[in-house]
């Protein structure tokens, strides 16, 4: 059982963003995808969350083929994305936004609304508050409860501390630690390189959307000189 995705490539605009990109991720594993701004990074999500085409490739979870299926489709087989940004639906209540991203669940949402205020008590607090008062540490907590609401054996993060003061990034790795200790693989992509490595297994860099390590986190922080290439250099793809 894996979220495996092989020889990805990504068009974006007319122009290829993602060219022939591979990640595996096993449920309790964190695969940690770093590199410079414009490397691909959030394309590779996107897209293996269905919410841009696929120019190449496969992706399959849990032996099920998943690449260019919908978003409601993908979420369904239990993979489901936090895009950059803390987006959430402004006008809406804490609990109707979590209650909008469960309404897929054929039966178990009241659960996922009680686990959800379980990781999250921050937001139990405020269930009734518009979530466009919220600060924007609470906004990347209702973010991941959208995500949450699905049930997800795979959920994929990015940029998650974005912006965020440093106290709040801690508690939101923590949500982070404690999704992979029940079981939760996760894909994280994170601008705070020492906390990704920190939690994950494996690691994938890429560089002008492409490959330029795929390994265990422990061997990329024994090479920082792969990291200081990936981000110093951002060669163009075409």
């Amino acid at each position: 059982m894996s979220l495996e995705v092989d020889a990805l490539s990504v068009l974006k605009d007319g122009r290829r963003v993602v060219s022939e990109v591979s990640l595996s991720v096993a449920p309790g594993q964190v695969t940690a995808i770093l590199g410079a701004n414009g490397a691909g990074k959030s394309e590779l999500v996107l897209a293996v969350a269905g919410m841009l085409p696929l120019a190449g490739g496969s992706i399959h979870a849990d032996g099920k083929a998943i690449g260019g299926l919908g978003p409601d489709a993908i979420r369904k087989a239990g993979v489901a994305a936090v895009p950059e940004g803390h987006r959430v639906l402004t006008r809406l209540s804490v609990e109707d936004n979590l209650r909008a991203a469960g309404s897929l669940l054929p039966r178990g949402a009241a659960q996922a609304l009680a686990d959800t205020y379980d990781l999250f008590p921050e937001l139990a607090a405020r269930r009734q508050q518009p979530a466009g008062t919220l600060s924007g540490g609470q906004q990347q907590m209702v973010a991941l409860g959208h995500a949450l609401m699905a049930r997800p054996k795979y959920i994929l993060i990015d940029e998650m501390s974005l912006g965020l003061a440093p106290l709040i990034v801690k508690r939101l790795m923590a949500v982070v630690a404690d999704l992979k200790a029940r079981g939760t693989g996760i894909v994280l992509i994170e601008q705070f390189t020492e906390l990704a490595l920190g939690i994950a297994d494996d690691a994938l860099v890429l560089r002008g959307g492409r490959t330029h390590f795929r390994g265990t986190a422990a061997e990329l922080k024994a090479r920082p000189d792969l990291l200081d290439a990936a981000y110093l250099a951002r060669p163009q793809m075409n």
